[in-house]
Parts: structure tokens; sequence; C-alpha cells
């Protein structure tokens, strides 16, 4: 069951959220309220919630500074409520690392779906953590990448600087350069411990975060192009194709 943490500072909207949402047929169950950015920060790190479900725009703190100064401490996922389909504001939720932001008032559906995605995202996360705990007893044969990446710590920190910082202009020269090695030490170590180049981790990490972009169907391509670390429109569609087999427009017509 997930520990479900509500941060917003309408009341009548908190409350209906705690007490109307039918969080059983979801397997949740709200261990926290707040009324503004602090107190919900203080409850996070005091409750440890899995999910913590907050307004953007709060007093004391806004949701997103809330959620990524709590991440300092804790992992959890998060998902943001706003009453603006504000482009900026959704840049700066993928830069939080935020797992969906929903417009109020809230649709339970729509809640329900993101929570559905949440949970597995959550079971996945786990399923990796129980397997690399089992790797001290692998041989190192069949050792996870996971373990190899960890090992080196200038691959494990060019994976964070990717993370990070997808939307800006990123090479392996520059981070190579910023933590004292070669480049091509840091690009073989690279390919070793992953199995892929350096622009290749890149390109794919900026296309998954294209690809959460374009299912909510509220941006214009080039504007997610922009926002994903593309300078140029027409490369964005290249890479976009490579990696999804699928023009970013094909996609979005699917979805």
């Amino acid at each position: 069951m997930l520990r479900i943490l509500i941060a917003e500072d309408e009341e009548v909207i908190r409350k209906g959220l705690v007490c109307t949402t039918d969080w059983l047929s979801m397997d949740c169950v709200v261990v926290a309220e707040a009324s503004d950015g602090q107190e919900g920060l203080e409850k996070i790190l005091e409750s440890r919630p899995d999910v913590v479900i907050a307004d953007i725009c709060m007093p004391c703190l806004d949701g997103i500074e809330m959620i990524r100064q709590a991440e300092e401490t804790l992992r959890f996922k998060s998902i943001l409520l706003t009453s603006y389909e504000d482009f900026e504001f959704a840049k700066r939720a993928i830069e939080a690392k935020v797992s969906a932001y929903l417009l109020k008032p809230v649709d339970e559906e729509e809640l329900a779906r993101v929570i559905v995605q949440i949970q597995k995202e959550i079971d996945l996360e786990r399923r990796a953590e129980r397997a690399l705990r089992k790797t001290e007893e692998e041989s190192v044969e069949t050792a996870t990448k996971n373990v190899r990446v960890m090992e080196n710590g200038y691959v494990a920190e060019c994976i964070r600087r990717i993370q990070k910082d997808y939307q800006k202009r990123l090479s392996v020269e520059q981070i190579a350069m910023e933590l004292g090695v070669s480049a091509s030490y840091l690009s073989r170590k690279f390919k070793e411990a992953t199995g892929q180049t350096f622009l290749d981790f890149l390109n794919r990490y900026r296309v998954q975060q294209a690809t959460a972009l374009l299912e909510t169907g509220r941006y214009r391509i080039s504007e997610i192009s922009e926002a994903t670390g593309f300078s140029d429109y027409k490369h964005f569609c290249a890479v976009f194709k490579k990696y999804t087999s699928k023009s970013p427009t094909k996609f979005q017509q699917e979805y």
C-alpha cells in the first residue's frame, strides 16, 4: 500500500482530496497533510511517504522547492497540482524529477491513472534494489551494469550530470575537463559501464523526457524540443525517430 502525503494551502481542495478520494481502491493511504510548503517539508521528513501530492503555489515554500529540499534527504515520487497550463511550470517540474502534474480541480480518474503508473515505477525500482543486493553473492560475470557504474565514480558523476543538466549543451569533453580526466578515458569507461556511448545515453535520456511531455498533449513539439536540450528542431525529430521508430508528431497522435 502506497503512503500518500498531501500538501495544499486551499483547505477545501486539501480536505476534498483527503476525505472524498477513494484511496483504498488505489491501494493507498493518506499518512499526512500540510497547509503550506514548510509544514509539508517537515511532515515529509517525519512521515516518509511513498508519494507526495503538492500544490505548486503555496506559502513559505512552493511545491517544487519543497520537493527539491525533501529529496536531498529522502526518495519518493511526487505529483504537482496547478491551476495553470504553464510551460515554464512543466519544465521546472521535469527538472525536479516530478512524476506527474495535474490541473485543478483534480480528476479522480486521471489521478488513479497516475497512481497506477507510479506504483509500477516503485515496484520496478524495488525489484532493481533487491537485484543489486544479490550481486554480492553473484559472480563478477553476472554483476549488473548498475554495479559497474557505481564502481567508477567518474561514470556515476557523468550520469548524474546528464540527469541533472540534460536540457543544457553537454559534451563528454566538457564533463571530463571538469572531472580532471581525459575525454578518451571517460568515454571508454562510460561505454564499459553502460554499454552505450555518452552521446547515445544522453540522447536516449532526452527522448525519454520528451515522450513524457508529448503524452500530455499540451505542448508544441518545438517547445518540447527546446525544453529537452535540442537546439535544432529537425535534429530533435531525427533523434526521436531513431529511438522510438516514430516521428514526434506520429507519437503524439497515437498517444
